[in-house]
């Protein structure tokens, strides 16, 4: 029976070994298919907790067979073996952590200054994070104070499909500078309620955050979707009692939204945008077309002609209007962006010869690359990718807007 009993033990705790290593795979894998993805974008987020995890099997296995008087050197042998390397690959992220936060604070300094938060209120320190890594909060969570939340507002209603937005507001009545906030998807798929906990955590700081929303592909092709963008500001320009400072206007997005949000805060807003925030957007619409990632998890070119209604041979004139790269010149807002180094739907080189263009144009570029993040990888807020991203943009914004 005692036999018996420490068999099932280290049957179970094999199954556990072999789960831990093919969730630390993910760490430097990326998902070949959008199946995977959820692991490929995951996986380095909660890498310290599968650093513990990696590390207790073998003990745990030690345990088992010292109680049983059951000693097999091999089985030990195996476990430490498939443990360590489980345990080098959840590492990762975390021995390369420290170089991608100083290379994020050199890009930050040289762009802004190194005094570029001097001068800020103590009410609004006080609130920011105070540290780019806290590892508490992976499993605690990122906590922020109550805000007000207005939802589902209409704007618009184009070809009688209601456009609508949320505001999100501080918890006490004022009048705040404002964030635009555009969620990504593939221009196919969110709501203004994509981005929840972000837009509350910002709110919760001194501002008012607009959520918006946009007619999707493939139903309808760019440049619809730019076109609902501007109809949004302008809704922002003129609604009345919201609290929102209009002179003190920052733009952010993610991937799609993201390229939406720099076509708008490029081209020609209604009303100055101070500041825009690029997670992972697509810069140049026709080049993404024809050097595809390897993997491809998304298909892009399927989802590049779903959102503008062919090729790049096809419609030329469409691919270069959407791709912001066409839209860089001098006296542009300042841009952070910020990009996943693991990235295979959005490649980071594309941020970086953003970045480059818009600073040989006279403007003000903050670029950071995490090097283990996956797209989408502030899915995970208190994950270790999104809190080294939401230190700087957190900083970034209240730079632009409060400063």
């Amino acid at each position: 029976m005692k036999k018996v009993t420490i068999a099932i033990g280290t049957w179970f705790l094999g199954i556990l070994l072999l789960m831990g290593l093919f969730l630390s795979i993910w760490i430097v894998l990326p998902a070949p298919i959008f199946s995977l993805l959820p692991l490929s974008v995951g996986a380095p987020e909660i890498s310290p907790g599968l650093i513990i995890f990696n590390v207790s099997i073998p003990i745990s296995y030690w345990v088992i067979l010292r109680i049983g008087d059951y000693y097999q050197p091999r089985l030990l042998f195996v476990s430490l073996c498939l443990s360590g390397l489980a345990t080098i690959l959840s590492a990762a992220p975390l021995i390369q952590f420290s170089s991608a936060q100083q290379q994020a604070q050199r890009s930050i300094v040289a762009s802004l200054g190194q005094d570029y938060l001097n001068d800020l209120p103590p009410s609004l320190t006080d609130k920011m994070r105070s540290q780019p890594l806290i590892i508490s909060d992976i499993w605690g969570g990122i906590s922020s104070p109550k805000v007000r939340v207005d939802r589902d507002i209409l704007f618009a209603n184009p070809d009688g499909v209601p456009l609508t937005l949320n505001i999100y507001r501080p918890a006490q009545v004022g009048n705040y500078p404002a964030i635009v906030s555009i969620y990504g998807g593939a221009w196919q798929r969110g709501n203004p309620d994509s981005d929840d906990t972000f837009n509350r955590y910002i709110a919760a700081q001194g501002y008012v955050v607009w959520a918006i929303s946009y007619r999707h592909a493939p139903t309808y092709h760019f440049p619809i979707q730019i076109e609902d963008v501007r109809q949004a500001l302008t809704y922002i320009q003129h609604a009345a009692d919201t609290e929102t400072n209009l002179d003190r206007v920052a733009m952010i997005g993610r991937s799609a939204g993201a390229q939406l949000a720099m076509l708008a805060a490029y081209q020609d807003p209604p009303f100055p945008i101070r500041a825009l925030v690029n997670y992972y957007g697509p810069v140049n619409l026709t080049a993404g077309y024809e050097d595809v990632p390897t993997p491809d998890p998304i298909e892009s070119r399927a989802t590049l002609r779903a959102f503008l209604g062919g090729t790049p041979q096809t419609v030329p004139k469409l691919y270069r209007q959407a791709s912001p790269i066409n839209a860089v010149k001098s006296a542009l807002p300042a841009s952070l962006l910020i990009y996943g180094g693991k990235d295979h739907i959005i490649e980071s080189k594309y941020g970086s010869y953003l970045a480059q263009q818009l600073r040989s144009a006279g403007n003000q570029a903050v670029f950071i690359e995490i090097p283990w993040a996956d797209h989408a990888f502030d899915a995970v807020f208190s994950g270790i990718s999104n809190q080294l991203a939401l230190y700087y943009t957190e900083r970034f914004l209240a730079w632009a807007l409060v400063k």
